[in-house]
């Protein structure tokens, strides 16, 4: 009779081997580690020698480096090439007021070493892709990434694959969030990556992102700790990573729960990097052909109305989009009563029609709806809402 085989051991054994010593100050700074059984020494001197990468200063960056730093993480790398915006300090509790206009990468920075000066940071202010990652990645043990979009997402994912490299992934939208681990290469022989939970993207215009659907400050604050909590365990080689599970929190219904992640045997293996801006699309081919040719701008728009031209300006964000700021004389209908047909009586037919949305995707997705409906004479406002704010009416708040 064979022998049944044996169920892979789900511990992990450390990811980094432990530094030579401890400095006085280094013992006193993280003694509350120190006296805890399961991290002692051996485990703050892993901490100490791990190089961590954080892709992304924002939302889950931001509590995920403070908290990296405070346990004492010798290396820290942040890959960041935007700046802080005011919209960005309701979250983002790396930066302050007066980081405002600065680079985010130097913001982060500072506060980290404001909060351990003993931790190394390395700065990486370029925009993340194909060309590059792989240099990047190379250095470092383990990998954080807390970026709000599909494309980067796939890139981390192939990279940290190719480079048999550990990532902790997580994700926030309004009051949910998920977290979990990905490691191909795993020596306990649970192998996964970002592809065996979600083996394509959605299809594009159909997530929308925080800048368009909000997420609670303080959910940031939840999933990047826990994220922290992973990195922290799969270092000094404590406890059950998330690898193989799928952590997802509801913050209003103040619920964890874990749904399990296993290979998926249609996954194909990943052998190189791709054009993931292509691979996930910023909007549909449908949309992009709609909105060659049929593309107006802002400026364009506040002619038209300075003229007095008939037209019809459709809104197509959300109502509590609307009521933070709205192009004046503009109806809103959402842009889903449009897709499913529902609000196509409501738009004349007799006269041109103008969409706009907050950047221009969402009104690219109606204009093509507009356009198989036979709606002719329909255009849309390249940059949305935000183009209005920044070329036409400053005055306006933008979001």
């Amino acid at each position: 009779m064979a022998a049944e085989p044996k169920a892979p051991q789900t511990s992990l054994p450390p990811l980094v081997e432990p530094a030579a010593e401890l400095t006085k100050e280094e013992v006193e700074r993280y003694s509350r580690h120190l006296i805890i059984p399961d991290v002692g020494m051996a485990g703050q001197k892993r901490l100490k020698n791990a190089k961590v990468l954080v892709v992304g200063a924002g939302g889950l960056g931001s509590p995920a480096l403070l908290y990296l730093a405070a346990a004492g993480v010798g290396t820290l790398g942040i890959v960041e090439f935007d700046e802080v915006d005011t919209s960005n300090l309701q979250r983002q509790i790396i930066h302050g007021q007066s980081d405002v206009g600065r680079p985010k990468a130097e913001s982060a920075r500072d506060s980290i070493k404001e909060v351990n000066p003993l931790v190394e940071v390395r700065l990486h202010q370029v925009h993340l892709d194909s060309s590059n990652v792989l240099d990047i990645f190379r250095d470092y043990d383990l990998i954080l990434d807390g970026t709000d979009n599909f494309a980067t997402r796939y890139l981390v994912n192939d990279a940290a694959v190719l480079l048999g490299k550990p990532y902790v992934w997580g994700s926030i939208f309004r009051f949910e969030g998920q977290a979990s681990v990905f490691w191909e290469d795993a020596p306990n022989g649970l192998g996964l990556n970002y592809r065996d939970l979600y083996p394509e993207p959605p299809p594009p215009g159909m997530v929308p992102s925080c800048a368009e659907g909000g997420v609670l400050g303080v959910l940031c604050a939840s999933i990047g700790s826990i994220m922290v909590n992973e990195a922290i365990k799969l270092i000094t080689g404590i406890g059950e990573t998330l690898l193989g599970r799928l952590m997802v929190y509801d913050a209003l219904d103040m619920t964890y729960r874990t749904i399990k992640v296993r290979k998926d045997p249609e996954t194909k293996p990943i052998t190189e990097l791709i054009d993931y801006d292509a691979f996930c699309g910023v909007v549909s081919e449908d949309a992009q052909g709609a909105a060659a040719g049929h593309t107006i701008t802002a400026r364009e728009l506040k002619d038209m109305i300075d003229a007095g031209k008939d037209f019809a300006l459709i809104d197509v964000r959300e109502q509590n989009e609307y009521e933070i700021v709205s192009i004046p004389g503009a109806v809103l209908i959402p842009k889903d009563r449009i897709l499913s047909g529902e609000a196509l009586s409501e738009i004349p037919q007799d006269k041109p029609v103008v969409l706009h949305c907050k950047s221009g995707a969402r009104s690219a997705e109606a204009l093509a709806a507009l356009q198989k409906a036979g709606f002719k004479d329909a255009v849309h406002v390249g940059g949305g809402v935000l183009a209005w704010v920044n070329q036409v009416d400053n005055s306006l708040p933008t979001y």
